[in-house]
C-alpha cells in the first residue's frame, strides 16, 4: 500500500521530461505554440483502505470537455502567487476543498487544448465533505491510488479525431472513465513512483 511518505519520497526524485496530450498520437502534434499556464491538484486522502485520489466529473453544460472526469484546477489568474495556489484556488472554488499540504509536483504536461497543465500533489488534511460547485461540477468521487497506480489497469484506446486516428491512455474505473490528460498525468505519477 502507498503510504503519503512514499508520494513525497517519490516526487523529490529529479523531474521527468513534460508529457503531453500528443504522447499517443504524434502525427497530430502541432508545431511548437505558446501555451498557457494551469494548475490541477492531485488531491490525495487517507482512507480505511488507503490513500484515494478525488476527481470530478464536469458539468455536462460546460463548453469545454464536458461531462469528463477531471482533477480540480484550471488556467493560472493574475493573482495567485504560484502554481500551488492556483491549483488550491480552483480547489477551494470547485469543491470546496481547503485543508491540503503539499507533497510536491509531477512535470508539466501539454493539453491538446493549449494548456501547459503544472500537476501539484497534495495531502487533504482533516475531514472533507466536498461542497461541489453546480456551475463547473457534476460529482465529486474518489478512486484508490494503488488502483490508479497499477500499470494493468491504464489501457491504450484509439479513436477517430480531426480525421485520424488517435491513441490516448484510459483508466476505466467503475462507471467512471479516467482518459487523457488527467489519465497520462496518473501514469506520470504511477512512473515516479515506481522509479521509472
Amino acid at each position: 500500500m502507498i503510504s503519503a511518505a512514499d508520494i513525497r519520497a517519490a516526487l523529490a526524485r529529479p523531474a521527468r521530461l513534460p508529457s503531453s496530450d500528443f504522447d499517443y498520437a504524434p502525427d497530430l502534434r502541432p508545431p511548437p505554440r505558446q501555451l498557457r499556464p494551469a494548475a490541477v491538484l492531485i488531491a490525495l486522502r487517507e482512507r480505511p483502505r488507503g490513500l484515494e485520489v478525488i476527481f470530478t466529473r464536469r458539468a455536462a453544460h460546460l463548453r469545454n470537455h464536458p461531462g469528463q472526469v477531471a482533477f480540480p484546477g484550471g488556467k493560472v489568474e493574475a493573482g495567485d502567487a504560484s502554481l500551488w495556489a492556483a491549483a488550491l484556488r480552483e480547489a477551494h472554488e470547485e469543491i470546496g476543498l481547503e485543508r491540503v499540504e503539499r507533497l510536491g509536483v509531477l512535470q508539466n504536461h501539454e493539453s491538446v487544448t493549449g494548456f501547459e497543465i503544472s500537476p501539484q500533489v497534495g495531502l487533504v488534511r482533516g475531514d472533507f465533505s466536498p461542497l461541489p460547485d453546480p456551475a463547473e461540477v457534476e460529482e465529486v468521487f474518489g478512486v484508490p491510488l494503488d488502483f490508479l497506480l497499477e500499470p494493468a489497469n491504464m489501457h491504450l484506446h484509439m479513436r477517430r479525431w480531426q480525421g485520424v486516428e488517435r491513441g490516448y491512455l484510459a483508466i476505466p474505473y467503475g462507471p467512471h472513465y479516467i482518459w487523457g490528460a488527467s489519465a497520462r498525468i496518473i501514469r506520470n505519477l504511477a512512473e515516479r513512483v515506481r522509479g521509472v
